[in-house]
């Protein structure tokens, strides 16, 4: 005869959406802030009302695809503006994991008398490590607004709170440990008390003012239901990131490319670009860099040296459009990070055996 004891610790987790009708002031008459705004949404995947591109998905808080584009990538924004992604192998390296004891049951026989538990550390990222690594100024963050798959779904706690004792247990957590969906982990009483089970995206109000929360219709500002993100539009989606010391520079997409002229076309079309010369062009600062860090699957793949980049060319990944592929088309690339400094191995992410077998 099996006996078994469960032991649950439950995980209180969170996430969010978009709503119902976008935000939109000041078409008519934008500054020259407002415009340099929605060039960075434009280069990074948005802004597509405000530029008054043909949406067929517009006021109905959803986007293409089975998810209703409300899986696209779980990006941070302050004021607006993407800092980040929570994707595993995205995460700056100066966000360090936090090491959290789980108790879990374990089977055993009729007249056992040991342990019938055990104890696993289990991987976490506290918020506000991953916004300092990020290089967001935490002791001025007036409000910390997570999003989830519900438009009413959101949690919402002031700066004060998130630099508080409590907010250093607000954390984030990865559905497959180091991969998979980033999952919000709430401590009990912190903020609004809104706990959604996954994350969608996260937004930091600095100087901008914080939407406030209908619980029947989602976030509003100014009397108005917002349809994505506040002061941006629509998630940030696709593209391969960039970049430069755990700070994001810019996405290259299909739309940014098709404004850019190849550097060269094969017979049978296929187009080529220089990576060193796209980032130029998007204002990405090289004087600086020593290495550079291929992503993908969610892992740190290849280096490359400052003088091997300069020769680096790659075209579009036909299947997978948000997808470069580097020279002979064999090294494939979801993001790329670029660093002032030769990273010493204990600054890469440490995998430990049980958690991957990668």
């Amino acid at each position: 005869m099996r006996i078994g004891y469960v032991f649950c610790s439950l995980l209180l987790c969170v996430s969010f959406t978009g709503c119902k009708r976008r935000h939109v002031s000041g078409r008519a008459q934008l500054s020259a802030g407002k415009r340099a705004e929605l060039e960075a949404a434009r280069v990074l995947g948005s802004a597509d009302e405000e530029y008054g591109n043909n949406n067929p998905n517009k006021g109905k808080g959803k986007g293409s695809g089975a998810n209703g584009g409300r899986f696209r990538d779980t990006a941070i924004y302050v004021d607006g503006r993407p800092v980040g992604v929570l994707d595993f192998g995205e995460l700056p390296l100066g966000a360090k994991p936090v090491w959290v004891p789980e108790e879990h049951s374990i089977e055993f026989d009729y007249g056992y008398k040991g342990p019938r538990t055990r104890t696993t550390l289990a991987r976490r990222y506290r918020v506000t490590d991953i916004l300092k690594a990020a290089g967001v100024d935490v002791a001025r963050i007036k409000e910390i607004q997570a999003m989830g798959t519900k438009p009413t779904e959101v949690t919402i706690a002031s700066g004060k709170e998130l630099r508080s004792k409590k907010g250093q247990d607000f954390m984030i957590r990865f559905g497959a440990a180091v991969g998979g969906k980033a999952i919000p982990v709430v401590p009990d009483g912190f903020g609004n008390g809104i706990m959604p089970d996954k994350l969608s995206s996260i937004m930091v109000y600095i100087n901008k003012k914080p939407p406030t929360l209908d619980r029947e219709l989602g976030l509003q500002l100014d009397g108005q239901t917002i349809d994505g993100i506040p002061y941006y539009g629509d998630q940030m989606r696709g593209g391969v990131r960039v970049y430069s010391d755990d700070r994001l520079q810019m996405a290259i997409n299909s739309q940014l490319l098709e404004d850019t002229p190849p550097q060269s076309t094969t017979t049978d079309g296929k187009e080529y670009w220089s990576l060193v010369s796209v980032l130029k062009a998007n204002g990405v600062d090289l004087s600086k860099v020593v290495e550079a860090w291929v992503i993908a699957d969610e892992r740190r793949k290849r280096k490359y040296t400052r003088a091997e980049l300069d020769n680096v060319t790659f075209t579009v990944d036909a299947e997978h459009k948000n997808q470069l592929l580097l020279g002979d088309g064999t090294v494939r690339v979801d993001a790329l990070a670029l660093h002032s400094h030769a990273l010493t191995p204990d600054e890469l992410p440490q995998i430990r055996p049980e958690e991957s077998a990668d």
